[in-house]
């Protein structure tokens, strides 16, 4: 796969002609609702035929495998596909093995140089005994080159039917789902959910669902809910087994934990309310994780910052979540939602007190379009990266790009005669979210939230990852 950034002039179809692709696999990939419509700046992906292939209206299983020379197996293990006969138009499969007919003077060690893997794995895959025999005009197996394996867990909002199908299609994709949300009340009490619908879509896809628990009451976070129940460890323990039921009533795997604006005097109430959490938690082999604010250090002050313990939730729970977005918030100035150099500061901090292999690093799925000039009161409207890109296209201007921020952005004038500016996310920004959980070494990733069309961002992230099911 590469990303190709559309420039002035450019149509589609001479760019398929210049990669070498079928046009169609690039519109299908990138969901381009009028390929003849591009936008300079705009980037798209462009799958490697050799080794993808976008699936496409009237596929199956069978026929992909047979073209490319794989089992159905073969080919369902290598994209997370848990029903063979469920596949979805657009979706980008990775093809586990490719063919190389032997040419003369070839030798084994240069075509394992050639396609990037190990001899061994080919000598392998091909049953070959003696690795310095082979002949002009053998076909060889080449299996795919190993990519990091890492976990990946998505938050959703959308519990209805819409939520359902979106869960279907991407949720190879997944390693946890987070149906968002459950609230803690002052009596040690959760509220209801409706979640029914993603859960059985989760149970599908073989992606394990957490229960997500929150302080958020009336409309926003309550640091008094909070307080209430960590400076009580009775209701603590009511408040667990109420989590508890409703776990194994609804088949959940365990907890993610989201205390937001927690009063910084319940820092340590909070890291023993997590204490006895996993008490519980963990002889019914149930995870508990947190999500944690974007902190730069350990004393950063602030009501949203101050309780996070990061020291103290890397040693007790099994993995935390970082939640490196909302820079350009909605009720801010116009920026980058992920700005790379800002999460690259979180992240300088973070694993120096959280072990590596227990931070999921936080992946925003969508995009603000802000009134300008901006003023103070005002809040920006929240876009998905799809529709980024058609609003660029409506009124013709370029996207640009921020390389400080690795993030694209534009600007337009409404028929109102009004200023917006536009920050997003697109393909070149995630693979440099991708790189940096690469080079970080991290567990994964968290993505807030669905609900955004961003098809890009699945065919990036496969192109980079192998995902591990729980």
């Amino acid at each position: 796969m590469e990303i190709h950034v559309v420039q002035r002039g450019e149509t589609l179809w001479r760019i398929a002609q210049g990669y070498g692709v079928d046009i169609n696999q690039v519109i299908l990939v990138n969901q381009l609702d009028n390929p003849d419509v591009l936008v300079v700046g705009q980037s798209l992906v462009i799958p490697n035929l050799q080794q993808e292939y976008v699936v496409t209206p009237g596929d199956n299983l069978w026929a992909i495998a047979q073209r490319y020379g794989v089992t159905v197996a073969e080919l369902a293990q290598a994209n997370n596909i848990t029903n063979p006969a469920l596949i979805y138009v657009g979706t980008l499969l990775q093809i586990p093995y490719v063919t190389h007919v032997v040419q003369v003077g070839e030798f084994l060690w240069g075509i394992a140089q050639q396609y990037g893997v190990p001899v061994n794995q080919i000598t392998d895959a091909n049953n070959i005994s003696n690795p310095s025999y082979i002949y002009p005009g053998q076909r060889l197996r080449i299996p795919a080159s190993a990519k990091p394996i890492i976990e990946v867990n998505t938050y959703t909002t959308q519990l209805n039917e819409q939520g359902r199908r979106e869960v279907l299609a991407l949720g190879s994709n997944f390693t946890y789902l987070s149906p968002f949300m459950y609230s803690v009340q002052a009596d040690g009490t959760i509220t209801e959910l409706q979640e029914s619908q993603v859960l059985e879509a989760a149970r599908a896809t073989n992606t394990a669902p957490l229960l997500v628990l929150t302080n958020f009451t009336e409309g926003e976070f309550s640091s008094d809910v909070a307080a209430t129940i960590l400076r009580n460890p009775e209701l603590q323990e009511t408040l667990i087994s109420n989590i508890l039921e409703t776990i194994r009533a609804k088949g959940y795997t365990g907890i993610n934990i989201d205390f937001e604006y927690v009063y910084p005097e319940d820092r340590e109430n909070y890291n023993a309310f997590l204490r006895r959490l996993v008490a519980r938690f963990h002889p019914e082999g149930l995870v508990v994780s947190t999500a944690l604010a974007p902190k730069d250090s350990a004393d950063q002050e602030g009501l949203l910052y101050e309780a996070h313990d990061y020291e103290a939730h890397g040693n007790i729970v099994d993995f935390v979540i970082i939640m490196t977005y909302e820079w350009g918030w909605a009720g801010g100035e116009p920026w980058a939602i992920a700005p790379i150099n800002e999460v690259r500061e979180v992240l300088d901090f973070a694993v120096t007190v959280i072990p590596r292999d227990k931070i999921l690093m936080g992946v925003p799925l969508y995009g603000r379009d802000w009134n300008i000039p901006w003023q103070e009161g005002t809040i920006a409207r929240t876009i998905s990266p799809k529709e980024a890109v058609n609003l660029a296209a409506e009124y013709n201007v370029p996207i640009q790009y921020n390389e400080s921020y690795q993030s694209p952005f534009f600007q337009y004038v409404d028929e109102s005669g009004q200023r917006h500016e536009v920050w997003f996310e697109d393909a070149r920004s995630v693979q440099a979210k991708y790189d940096t959980v690469k080079d970080y070494n991290l567990r994964g990733i968290s993505y807030w939230v669905l609900g955004n069309p961003f098809p890009e961002n699945w065919a990036v992230l496969g192109d980079n990852f192998t995902i591990r099911k729980y």
